[in-house]
């Protein structure tokens, strides 16, 4: 029985597919279709890979950082 990673890795590479799809379709729409394409293959990657990891955004965690910088 599969997990639900691996569930839903197969529906974000579906999409994938569905995107890629849209965009051989609609030759406007391409550009976007491919970047969507291409984001969910790569979370489909990281689902499966690391299936309870945190997306690195490069953004301060929430509550705001302890470095004990900012204004006074």
């Amino acid at each position: 029985m599969p997990s639900h990673a691996e569930v839903a890795a197969k529906l974000l590479r579906d999409a994938a597919g569905f995107f890629q799809t849209v965009g051989e379709q609609n030759p406007s729409l391409k550009a976007q279709m491919d970047e969507n394409a291409n984001v969910f293959t790569q979370v489909a990657g990281l689902v499966e890979s690391d299936p309870t990891g945190e997306l690195q955004t490069g953004e301060a965690p929430a509550g705001g950082d302890d470095s004990g910088g900012g204004a006074a």
